[in-house]
C-alpha cells in the first residue's frame, strides 16, 4: 500500500482496459496519485473537478476516442497547458502524428516500460513544478 501526500501530483489514466489501468497503478502508483477513467465523460468530470498534472490516455477507446478527448481537452483554455501522454497499441508513423495533431504532448506505445513511462512522467512534473516555482518568485 502506498501513502500519497496530500501535495503528491494526480496523475489521470483514461483506458477502457482494467488490466492496462492496473498496469498504470503498478508503474506510477507509489510516485503519484492515480486516478482512472474508463470514458471520455468520466475523464472530462475528473478534470473539471481534480488538479491533474498529467492525463495518460489511450487512443482507442468506446464512444469518443482518445483523438477526439485530447482535442477537446485542447480546447478548453484552462487546460490548453496540461501534458497529455498518448499511452496506446497505435504505433504506426500516421498514428503518432494523429496524436500530435490531436493535441498530445508526448506519445507512447503500448506494451510500455514502466521506466521508460516513469521517466516521461518525472520529466512532466518537474518541468511543471520549476516553471510553477519561477512563476511564483517573479510576482
Amino acid at each position: 500500500m502506498s501513502f500519497v501526500s496530500p501535495n503528491q501530483p494526480i496523475i489521470l489514466a483514461v483506458d477502457d482496459s482494467p488490466i492496462m489501468q492496473e498496469m498504470v497503478k503498478r508503474a506510477l502508483g507509489n510516485e503519484y496519485k492515480i486516478i482512472v477513467a474508463d470514458n471520455a465523460v468520466d475523464a472530462l468530470s475528473v478534470i473539471y473537478h481534480q488538479t491533474i498534472s498529467i492525463v495518460l490516455l489511450d487512443v482507442s477507446m468506446p464512444g469518443v476516442d482518445g483523438l477526439e478527448l485530447c482535442r477537446t481537452i485542447r480546447s478548453l483554455p484552462q487546460f490548453s497547458g496540461l501534458p497529455i501522454i498518448m499511452l496506446t497499441a497505435r504505433d504506426g508513423v500516421f498514428d503518432k502524428v494523429q496524436g500530435r495533431l490531436a493535441g498530445a504532448t508526448e506519445y507512447l506505445t503500448k506494451p510500455f516500460d514502466n521506466e521508460q513511462l516513469r521517466g516521461v512522467v518525472r520529466n512532466f512534473i518537474e518541468s511543471n513544478n520549476s516553471t510553477t516555482e519561477s512563476v511564483k518568485y517573479e510576482s
